[in-house]
């Protein structure tokens, strides 16, 4: 049986291309030392997955940002206002696309939005209704010579051109996409015939398979493959789905006219008996029986299990054996961690852990002598499941003695907004998402001193000197609700995984999120709960320092919960309602101690929706109760602000009604207010804080541009009702672009309110 990844992580074991990048993007490293960097890296990653006995190596997977700009690259799809001339893209147009470019000349990114159910952001291709496509990059056929060329037996990867299209969105006028795929065939049959004369496999990611798909949708992809499979006369074509079951896209899928279908056992782990039952004859069947989104180790004899089920029906020679889905969503390597719990350790596995994993199970599915690796494994859950350190009795009682009205604020939004009216803000007030630039002296500060070379005293001493230049930075800027700018946190979940038992951390756990921007999720392998204060001194400090108001920052549950690897043992609800109750502490603490203003943020409330709609409401219903649970043990003359960014709003407009916020703010700077038309369609009856300032990218929006983006707004959003305020947080960007772009929107913001008042 063939082994084989869908992809494997591109920044390297000490992020080697985060840092490669960052160095071009400054002007420090040329176009060549980076194409060098990627290229030893990419024989690294093959040679990896080679030596851990996978039989196909994916080549395509890596990215100097992102898979679906490359595809746009690749077939030409490139927004006007980038002003590319000719057939052939630069790799400072590129980065442009990704990143947008700062200046007079200035121009802005392309819009970014969440992968799916991940925390990987791609970004979204604009399709224009008269759109031409071509074959304008040829870097994937380069990337299979360079795999040729070490002897490796290669599978080119790339998105399918039904997600492809589905997936990006329209630069003009509203049509639909799918009525571009007759010009997109050519361009995609170019490629494949290319390929062909160079690798053994073809992968298409048709990821869409696992989503609610329409019956006009199903229908084309049997003829877009059987068009595909004419063209590679020397490859086999393999389509990829992943991030959940077939469900009714199943006989679509069983169906295609291609050599392989790739399916994920880890979610959709009840397609398997129905998938060998309708497989097409000539159709192998690849099996993802190893979580490729998540760190704990598999459970060998279920894998081998599903296998030799799939091999009895089948025959060896038509079942493949891979993860669920990409590796691009877990860390790279569990040795690294040297300083991490060895208990803890021994029940996980990373990207090379993984691939050795998917080995053992194709070799015990044959047959061959493993059973030493699986005794091991049988031990290691064994232990895992019995660990004292799991189970929390006390976090249990606490559960089962809520009462409904610990889920609900006092009273309702109009009577509290009546009251909050004792703040004092201005009409059209204006403020920050919470985090401020993470300096190298902050980042070293706090490395320093977690790791025992800095005392608290001189590092709290640091830290209370940057949280003063902050007020005071924001004093003279204008913003009306200040924060303190955060500099104690290296991330929004991480920092307080830190400071709930139930969490441990990795010290090279990274994981792409976008670009180069990397997180390292905290793990969570126990029941959760809050020792003690986590955030008050650090805010009461910064309260100390000037009259205005200055919010206390916290991560909502949601996110906490979907932004860490989770424990795999018990339903996703129950963890989350936990981690609810340790940030319900917090709160009650921040309001003791005199916050008025508390902002928990929610980016990921979206990002957990499930894929299928039927599965939706049941999340959703949990996921809102979580929210209110950690907000609502409040005055009614305490505001709560929450957050999100980059989703499609629509779907889930009762939900985050239903959180009860006083105040949410968004992203909406990329779309030019375009996702306020949720809010419009919906009446969103809270205040909103839509965002005019698009952090991640290095440009200084102009006064006037945001002022646009205000009247936009009130076109939507009644005056007393909305917040000025950026995209998102700016840990990220350099104190020279915040202090101007935040100068210039408060400016917007003065000039709009004198304008209507």
């Amino acid at each position: 049986m063939l082994t084989h990844t869908l992809g494997y992580p591109r920044m390297g074991s000490n992020r080697e291309l985060k840092r490669k990048l960052e160095s071009y993007w400054r002007g420090e490293a040329g176009a060549d030392d980076l194409a060098l960097t990627s290229r030893k890296l990419r024989e690294l990653h093959w040679d990896d997955q080679k030596q851990a006995g996978v039989d196909l190596i994916p080549v395509g997977d890596f990215s100097y940002y992102d898979h679906m700009l490359d595809n746009a690259v690749r077939f030409g799809v490139i927004p006007g206002r980038y002003n590319v001339e000719g057939n052939k893209i630069s790799l400072d147009d590129y980065f442009r696309m990704a990143r947008g470019e700062a200046g007079e000349n200035g121009v802005a990114a392309m819009e970014m939005t969440k992968w799916f159910d991940t925390n990987y952001h791609y970004l979204v291709p604009e399709f224009k209704s008269d759109q031409k496509f071509f074959l304008a990059d040829t870097s994937l056929l380069e990337q299979v010579d360079e795999a040729a060329l070490l002897g490796h037996r290669i599978k080119a990867v790339l998105p399918g051109p039904l997600t492809f299209l589905l997936l990006g969105k329209c630069a003009d006028q509203e049509f639909d996409r799918l009525d571009l795929l007759e010009n997109l065939l050519p361009a995609y049959v170019e490629l494949i015939e290319k390929l062909s004369a160079k690798c053994e496999w073809i992968q298409f990611d048709e990821p869409i398979l696992a989503l609610d798909l329409d019956e006009s949708v199903r229908k084309l992809f049997n003829p877009v493959y059987r068009t595909f499979k004419e063209a590679a006369l020397n490859s086999k074509i393999l389509v990829a789905s992943y991030f959940g079951g077939l469900g009714d896209n199943l006989e679509t899928a069983t169906s295609l006219p291609v050599d392989a279908l790739h399916v994920d056992l880890v979610r959709g782990s009840q397609d398997l008996e129905p998938l060998l039952v309708n497989l097409a004859d000539n159709l192998s069947l690849s099996l993802g029986v190893v979580d490729g989104r998540n760190i704990w180790r598999a459970d060998l004899d279920k894998g081998v299990a599903a296998v030799k089920s799939a091999k009895t029906v089948l025959g060896e020679e038509r079942v493949l054996v891979a993860p669920s889905c990409s590796l691009l969503h877990v860390p790279f390597d569990l040795e690294l961690e040297t300083k991490l719990d060895v208990e803890i350790k021994s029940w996980m596995a990373f990207a090379r852990q993984k691939c050795v994993e998917i080995r053992t199970i194709a070799d015990a599915a044959a047959g061959k002598d493993v059973e030493a690796f699986l005794v091991d494994n049988r031990g290691i859950l064994g232990s895992r499941k019995k660990s004292p350190r799991v189970n929390n009795l006390q976090v249990a009682r606490r559960l089962a003695e809520l009462k409904p009205e610990d889920y609900q604020r006092k009273s309702t939004y109009t009577k509290r907004a009546e009251i909050q009216r004792g703040l004092g803000f201005p009409l059209l007030p204006t403020t920050t998402i919470g985090s401020f630039p993470q300096t190298p002296e902050v980042r070293s500060t706090r490395s320093g001193f977690k790791n025992g070379r800095i005392e608290r005293a001189d590092y709290e001493s640091f830290m209370h000197g940057y949280i003063e230049d902050c007020i005071r930075r924001q004093e003279e800027i204008g913003l009306d609700v200040l924060v303190h700018g955060e500099p104690e946190r290296n991330d929004m979940v991480e920092y307080f995984g830190e400071n709930f038992d139930g969490y441990c951390f990795t010290s090279n756990g990274w994981v792409q999120s976008y670009g180069s921007r990397c997180v390292k999720p905290p793990v969570i392998f126990g029941d959760v709960s809050r020792p003690g204060p986590i955030t008050v001194d650090w805010i009461n400090y910064a309260r100390s320092l000037s009259e205005r108001e200055v919010k206390g920052m916290l991560t909502g549950p949601v996110t906490i919960l979907c932004w860490s690897f989770v424990r795999d043992d018990q339903p996703r609800s129950e963890t989350c309602r936990q981690i609810a109750l340790a940030v319900r502490d917090e709160v009650a603490d921040l309001e003791k101690s005199g916050v008025k203003v508390i902002q928990i943020d929610e980016p990921a409330l979206r990002e957990g929706l499930p894929l299928r709609k039927a599965e939706q409401p049941e999340y959703l219903k949990w996921a809102e109760e979580c929210f209110r649970l950690s907000a609502s043990c409040v005055e009614d003359a305490t505001q709560i602000h929450t957050h999100m960014c980059y989703c499609e709003f629509d779907e889930i407009m009762d939900s985050i009604a239903a959180l009860d916020a006083d105040v949410i703010s968004i992203e909406a700077s990329r779309s030019r207010m375009e996702l306020l038309g949720s809010f419009n369609r919906f009446s969103y009856p809270n205040e909103v804080g839509p965002g005019v300032y698009d952090i991640h990218s290095p440009a200084i929006p102009a006064e006037d541009d945001m002022a646009l983006l205000l009247e936009k707004a009130l076109e939507v959003i009644p005056a007393e009702r909305l917040w000025v305020n950026p995209d998102c947080g700016l840990k990220t960007r350099k104190w020279d672009e915040v202090v101007p772009a935040l100068k210039n929107m408060v400016q917007a913001a003065k000039k709009v309110r004198r304008e209507i008042q």
